[in-house]
C-alpha cells in the first residue's frame, strides 16, 4: 500500500472554510466526493514520520484519506517491550518524543497501523509478532504480568471485531450526498420553480422512500453483521506470577496464555494449541462439517505462521467442541494467543465482508461515460434553448429555468434506480432458491463468467468414500488384492491402517474425516480414549501418555490373530502441503514403538527406504488410479521405545520408513455432475477441476463427468525443479496408454493436435505448476488457456491459480436486463429531449401534464416492471455484451434516435399541411400558447414512442424468457397501448382540458397518427432484430479486422492456429521459446 503524509496548514485550512463560505457549502461537497482534494487544498507534504493525515492508495488503485492518532504511552514502555520481545531483531515501536512518550498509529478498514522506526514505514501492528517461533511461543505458558498486557493493549488495541454501526443521522448525511441524490435535489428544485408540482412531488416522495429503505436495510446489516462478528465472553488466562484468572475476551493481546476448559468454548481469539488436543467445529470459516482434532504445536526454531501450522492453530469464531490431554487430571487444554480483533481468521472474514474487493466491471465503467455523453447531448439542448427563447425575448428568469430543464430531461434523475430494479428482481428469485447475495452489483459480472473451477472429493464426487481393496506389499513384491482391511493376515499393513489417523471420540461416537472413519470401519477395530487422568492407560503401555488406543476385534469372528492393542502417543496430522500424516504408536506394556504413515503415494514411497517399494509401485499406482480410485499408501518403521516419545520431531519420525501397501477407495462421481458439465460446455463456458488427488485419478473422474470428452486427448505436463546438478526442465506428453500403442499412433495423434484434428487438455500437479511458475513464466499463460485438470494442488497454489485465471478474465438474465433498462431510460430522455428541442423552436413546449402523464404513467410504471421476467431454463452458447459503447449498442441508440425524430416531425410536418391547421400565435412562447396542433400532434407520437421502446430494447431469447412469462409488464403495455390509443383518437371534452391537448375531429388524421406510429414500431423492431444478428459488424469491415485487446482471447487464437504447441515430447529449460505471443 502507497502511503504519502501531508501535515495541516493553518493558514490554508482557514482559507478554505472561507471559499466553503463563499460557495454556500460547494467546496466542501466537492472535498466529500474526492477527499485527496481536501488534503491537496488544506495540507502540506512531509515525511509519514511527521504527518497528520495519511493519503493511501491500495492495491485496487483506490485512494483513501485517514488521520493520525496518537496514544500516551506509559513511562518505561519501550523497555518492556524490548524485554517482553527479548530479540535484538524485533522491530520496535517508534516513539514520537516530544515532552511524551507517544504511539503514533492509524486505523484503516479495521486493522491497526503503527509506526514502526526501523522499517521506516507504518506497518500492520501484527508485524511485531511476526517473526515469532515455536519456541517463543512455548515460552509464553508463563503467561504475561498485568502490566504488560497493558502495554500490549496499547499498542495492538482490544480484541474486538468492532462493526461500525451508523447512528441515522450520519447515515442520511452520507447517502443525501451522493452525486445521483444530489442531482435529483437539484432537479426537485427547478421542477418546483417551474411549477412542476406534482412530478415533483412524486419524485420526491420515491427518493424519501427509497432513502428510508436503503438507510433501514444497511443500518440493520450492520447490526445483524456486529452481532455475528462480536464476541464478548470470559476466558481465563495464565498470569506471570503462575496464577490463573477470569478476564473478559476484549483484554486479550497476543501473548497471553489462555486455558481452555476440558468442554470447550467458542474461541473469541487466534491461538496456537501448546498442550493437549482439541476437538474443533470450524464450519463457521470454512463450511466443512466434520469436526477437525487439532493437536499441540511442537518446540522448534522455524517461524511460526497459522497458515503452515493450521492444524496445531485455534480459529477465532471457531467451537471448540472439547479438549482434553493438556492439563492436571487429564481435562482441558493450553494455547497462547496470537491474533486479535480483525487480526485473526475472522476478523479477516469479516473484513472481506465489509470492506469487498471493489466492483471493476465494464458496464459500470461505460455507463458513467454514457452519462456523460448524455450530459453532452444536454449541453447543446441547453445552449439551443436559451438562444432559441433568448430571440423570443423571454424574462432571464424563464431563460434560465427552461435552459436548466433540458438537462433533467437529457440525463433522467430517476435512470440509476430504474437500472437497480432489474438486479433486486434477480436478487428476489436468488433468495427464492437459497442463494444470498449481500452485494446486488455483482449479480451482473455474473453474466461474463467464462470459467468455473470445480473441487473433486464432495463437489464433483460424492461425499463419502468406501474401500475398494488393500494390496500389501512384501520383498516379492504386492500380494493379491484384498477387499477389506480387516480381512488381511496379521501384520503391521492391518495396525497401521488401524492406528494412523486423527478419529476421536465424543460421547461414545466417532467423530473425524469421512476417509478416516471409512478406513477405521474396515479393520473392525475399536477407539478407546482415556478417562480421567489417564493414568490407567498410560500405565497399561508402559507409562507413556496415552493419546488414544485402538484394540484389534474379537479373534474368534476373524480367525487367528496376533494383533494387539496400540496406544497412540503422538500425532502429526494430515497436511495439504506435505500430503501425508502419521502417528507414533507403542505396544502394551510398552515393549516396542512403531511410527505409522499415510498420504499420497508418490510422497510415502519417496520417504521409504528404496529396497522395501515394490518395483510395481508406478504400475500399480497408475493402473487404480487410472480407474478413478483414491489411492493411499501406508509405511512404517520401529523407534527407541526408551526415547521421549511424546516431543519426537516430525522430521525425525517421517524418513527411512518401511513400505506397508496401498489403500484404495471408490469416490463416485455424482449423478447430477455431469449434466450441468454438458450445460456449461454448451454454453461455451469452461470447466476446470482443481484438486488435492492424484492426477490420473482426477483425469478419469474429468472423463466420467464429460469435463474431457471420449475422443479428447490429455497431455501431462512434468516440470523438474533447479538442482544442483541440473537445470529446470519442462515437458509434454501424451496419455501413456497412447504412448504406449506404437509410434506411429503417437505420430498421427501429434499431427491431429497441431492441424486442429484433435482437441486436447492439460493435466498438471501442483510440483510441476510451481516449477512452471517459478522457472517457466512466458509458458504460464498458455498452459491456463488449455489446462483442465491441476492435481495435487496445495491450498496457496489453488490460491494463486484463481488470481492467474483471473487475469484472464473478462446472472446473464441480470445482465441483459440492466442493458435494457439503461438503454430503455436513455431512449426516455432523447424521445422527451426531441419533442422538447422541436416544439421550443415553433415556438411552444410540454405541458406540465403531459409531462406527469409521460413520466409516471408510461415510463415509470414500464421500468418498475420491464425486469420481472426470469432467466432462461437454459445457457446459450454466446455471453450477453457487456459494454455500453460498443458498436451495436451505440449504434441501435442512434439509429432509434434518429427514428424518433423523424417520426415526430413527421408528425408535425403532417399536420401544418392540413388544410384546417391554424398556425400558432407568434406573440406567445412556451405553455401560453397551449392548446395547439403542434403540441397535440407531438404528445401523440412521443406517446406512443415510449411504449414502443420498452418492447423494442426489452431482450428475451436467449437469455431470459420469452415476453409472455411477463405477464405484468405484457398486460401493462395493453393497458397503456390501449389508453394512449384512445387518447388520440376520442380523447373526450375533460382529458383534453386537463392534458391540454387540442381536440382535432378528423378521424382520418388520427388514424394516420396510429399508423405513423405502427411504422415507427416496425422499422424500430426490424432495426433491432437485424443489430442483433450483427448488421453492423459490416462496419467493422471497413476499418479491417482487429486484434482483441483481451489477452486471452489473443491467446486463443494464437494456440489455435499455432503448428507448434503444444511442444509434445521435447524437455524444455528456460531458455527455449516455442511460441510468443507478442
Amino acid at each position: 500500500m502507497d502511503v504519502q503524509g501531508y501535515k495541516w496548514v493553518r493558514w490554508r485550512v482557514w482559507l478554505c472554510r472561507l471559499a466553503a463560505l463563499l460557495s454556500l457549502g460547494l467546496l466542501l461537497l466537492v472535498f466529500h466526493w474526492r477527499p485527496r482534494f481536501g488534503v491537496f487544498a488544506r495540507c502540506k507534504s512531509c515525511p509519514p514520520a511527521l504527518a497528520d493525515i495519511l493519503l493511501l492508495r491500495d492495491s485496487f488503485g483506490q485512494q483513501h484519506v485517514v488521520e493520525v492518532l496518537t496514544e500516551e504511552m506509559e513511562e518505561g514502555s519501550l523497555e518492556l517491550l524490548g524485554q517482553s520481545e527479548d530479540t535484538e531483531s524485533r522491530d520496535t515501536v517508534q516513539l514520537y518524543k516530544e515532552e511524551k512518550t507517544l504511539l503514533r498509529y492509524y486505523l484503516f478498514e479495521g486493522l491497526r497501523y503503527v509506526w514502526v522506526d526501523r522499517k521506516g514505514a507504518f506497518c500492520r501492528v501484527s508485524v511485531l509478532n511476526e517473526d515469532w517461533t515455536c519456541n517463543n511461543l512455548h515460552g509464553s505458558q508463563k503467561g504475561l504480568s498485568p502490566l504488560e498486557q497493558s502495554f500490549r493493549r496499547t499498542i495492538y488495541g482490544t480484541n474486538l471485531i468492532d462493526v461500525p454501526v451508523k447512528p441515522y443521522p450520519k447515515l442520511l448525511f452520507e447517502e443525501i450526498l451522493n452525486p445521483f441524490y444530489v442531482f435529483q435535489m437539484f432537479s426537485i428544485i427547478l421542477w418546483t420553480v417551474d411549477q412542476y408540482y406534482i412530478y415533483a412531488i412524486c419524485i420526491f416522495i420515491i427518493s424519501v422512500i427509497s432513502i428510508g429503505i436503503s438507510l433501514y436495510e444497511t443500518r440493520k446489516q450492520s447490526i445483524t453483521l456486529r452481532n455475528m462478528a462480536q464476541l464478548i465472553t470470559t476466558v481465563t488466562i495464565r498470569r506471570k506470577s503462575g496464577e490463573e484468572e477470569c478476564v473478559s475476551s476484549v483484554e486479550l493481546v497476543p501473548g497471553d496464555c489462555l486455558i481452555i476448559p476440558q468442554e470447550g468454548m467458542l474461541l473469541p481469539c487466534d491461538a496456537a494449541l501448546l498442550a493437549g488436543e482439541c476437538l474443533v467445529n470450524e464450519s463457521m470459516l470454512t463450511g466443512e462439517s466434520v469436526p477437525v482434532l487439532k493437536t499441540p504445536l511442537q518446540a522448534s526454531d522455524r517461524k511460526y505462521s497459522s497458515d503452515t501450522e493450521r492444524r496445531h492453530t485455534l480459529f477465532s469464531g471457531t467451537q471448540l467442541i472439547q479438549a482434553k490431554g493438556g492439563r492436571p487430571g487429564g481435562g482441558g487444554a493450553v494455547a497462547v494467543v496470537t491474533s486479535t480483533g480483525f487480526f485473526t481468521a475472522k476478523g479477516d472474514l469479516v473484513s472481506s465482508i465489509l470492506y469487498p474487493q471493489p466492483i471493476d466491471f465494464r458496464f459500470y465503467r461505460d455507463a458513467v461515460k454514457f452519462l456523460l455523453i448524455l450530459a453532452s447531448v444536454a449541453l447543446i439542448g441547453t445552449i439551443y434553448i436559451f438562444v432559441v427563447l433568448y430571440r423570443s425575448n423571454v424574462t432571464w428568469a424563464e431563460l434560465v429555468i427552461r435552459s436548466l430543464d433540458i438537462v433533467t430531461i437529457a440525463v433522467p434523475p430517476a435512470l440509476p434506480a430504474a437500472i437497480t430494479t432489474g438486479t433486486i428482481y434477480a436478487q428476489r428469485r436468488l433468495k427464492q432458491r437459497g442463494i444470498f447475495c449481500i452485494s446486488p452489483p455483482r449479480i451482473n459480472i455474473c453474466g461474463k463468467v467464462s470459467l468455473f473451477c470445480f473441487d473433486k472429493t464432495g463437489t464433483l464426487t460424492e461425499e463419502g468414500l468406501d474401500v475398494w481393496g488393500v494390496l500389501e506389499a512384501g520383498p516379492a513384491g504386492f500380494s493379491e488384492l484384498v477387499p477389506e482391511p480387516r480381512l488381511l493376515p496379521p501384520g503391521h499393513l492391518r495396525s497401521g491402517l488401524a492406528c494412523c489417523h486423527t478419529v476421536a471420540l465424543l460421547r461414545g461416537q466417532l467423530l473425524g474425516d469421512p476417509l478416516e472413519l471409512k478406513m477405521v470401519e474396515s479393520t473392525g477395530w475399536t477407539l478407546q480414549e482415556p478417562d480421567g487422568d489417564g493414568s490407567v492407560l498410560n500405565a497399561e503401555f508402559g507409562g507413556h501418555k496415552v493419546l488414544a488406543v485402538m484394540r484389534p476385534p474379537d479373534q474368534q469372528a476373524y480367525g487367528a490373530s496376533t494383533d494387539e492393542a496400540m496406544a497412540i502417543v503422538q500425532r502429526f496430522p494430515f497436511s495439504s502441503a506435505l500430503q501425508r500424516m502419521s502417528v507414533v504408536t507403542v505396544t502394551h506394556g510398552g515393549r516396542s514403538a512403531l511410527a505409522f504413515i499415510k498420504g499420497s503415494p508418490e510422497m510415502v514411497a519417496s520417504l521409504c527406504q528404496t529396497q522395501t517399494v515394490p518395483a510395481q509401485f508406478s504400475s500399480k499406482l497408475h493402473s487404480f488410479s487410472s480407474e478413478g480410485l483414491r489411492v493411499l499408501a501406508v509405511a512404517y518403521k520401529p523407534l527407541n521405545v526408551n526415547s521421549n516419545l511424546s516431543t519426537i520431531e516430525r522430521g525425525e519420525v517421517e524418513k527411512d520408513m518401511h513400505f506397508l501397501g496401498l489403500l484404495m477407495m471408490k469416490n463416485l462421481v455424482k449423478p447430477e455432475s455431469a449434466k450441468v458439465i454438458n450445460i456449461l460446455r454448451k454454453a461455451n463456458v469452461r470447466s476446470i477441476m482443481v484438486t488435492g488427488d492424484n492426477v490420473l485419478t482426477a483425469v478419469n473422474v474429468a472423463k466420467t463427468c464429460g469435463m474431457v470428452g471420449s475422443d479428447e486427448k490429455v497431455i501431462f505436463i512434468t516440470a523438474t525443479p533447479h538442482t544442483a546438478q541440473s537445470m529446470p526442465t519442462l515437458r509434454f506428453s501424451l496419455e501413456e496408454e497412447a504412448a504406449l500403442s506404437g509410434q506411429s499412433s503417437v505420430e498421427v495423434i501429434t499431427q491431429g493436435l497441431y492441424q486442429g484434428g484433435f482437441v486436447y487438455h492439460l493435466a498438471i500437479n501442483g510440483k510441476s505448476f510451481a516449477v512452471l511458475c517459478d522457472h517457466f513464466p512466458e509458458y504460464l499463460p498458455k498452459v491456463l488457456m488449455r489446462a483442465t485438470i491441476f492435481a495435487r494442488m496445495a491450498p496457496d497454489q489453488k490460491t494463486q491459480l484463481v488470481k492467474e485465471l483471473q487475469k484472464l478474465k473478462e446472472g446473464r438474465c441480470s445482465l441483459v436486463t440492466s442493458f435494457s433498462l439503461f438503454r430503455y431510460m436513455a431512449l426516455y430522455s432523447l424521445i422527451q429531449f426531441c419533442s422538447v428541442i422541436i416544439l421550443y423552436t415553433v415556438k411552444t413546449s410540454v405541458a406540465d401534464q403531459q409531462f406527469l402523464y409521460c413520466d409516471i404513467l408510461l415510463v415509470t410504471l414500464l421500468a418498475i416492471v420491464m425486469g420481472r421476467g426470469g432467466p432462461s431454463e437454459e445457457l446459450y452458447p454466446s455471453r450477453p455484451a457487456a459494454s455500453l459503447l460498443a458498436l451495436p449498442v451505440l449504434g441501435s441508440l442512434f439509429i432509434h434516435t434518429c427514428m424518433i425524430a423523424l417520426g415526430q416531425l413527421a408528425a408535425l410536418f403532417i399536420t401544418t399541411s392540413e388544410e384546417w391547421y391554424i398556425p400558432l400565435n407568434a406573440t406567445e412562447v412556451g405553455t401560453a400558447n397551449l392548446p395547439n396542433f403542434e403540441n397535440t400532434c407531438v404528445f401523440d407520437i412521443s406517446g406512443f414512442q415510449y411504449i414502443i421502446m420498452s418492447v423494442v430494447v426489452t431482450k428475451s431469447y436467449p437469455h431470459k424468457k420469452p415476453l409472455y412469462h411477463n405477464m405484468v409488464f405484457l398486460i401493462l403495455l395493453f393497458v397503456q397501448f390501449g389508453v394512449t390509443t384512445w387518447l388520440v383518437l376520442y380523447p373526450g371534452a375533460v382529458f383534453s382540458r386537463l392534458l391540454q391537448l387540442y381536440n382535432i375531429s378528423d378521424m382520418n388524421f388520427k388514424l394516420l397518427l396510429v399508423s405513423l406510429a405502427a411504422l415507427n414500431f416496425l422499422i424500430c423492431f426490424v432495426v433491432e432484430v437485424l443489430i442483433d444478428l450483427g448488421l453492423l459488424n459490416c462496419l467493422r469491415l471497413l476499418r479491417g479486422k482487429r486484434p482483441s485487446k483481451k489477452q486471452y482471447k489473443q491467446l486463443d487464437s494464437l494456440l489455435s492456429d499455432s503448428t507448434s504447441w503444444p511442444p509434445l515430447n521435447q524437455t524444455l529449460t528456460p531458455t527455449d521459446t516455442v511460441l510468443c505471443c507478442s
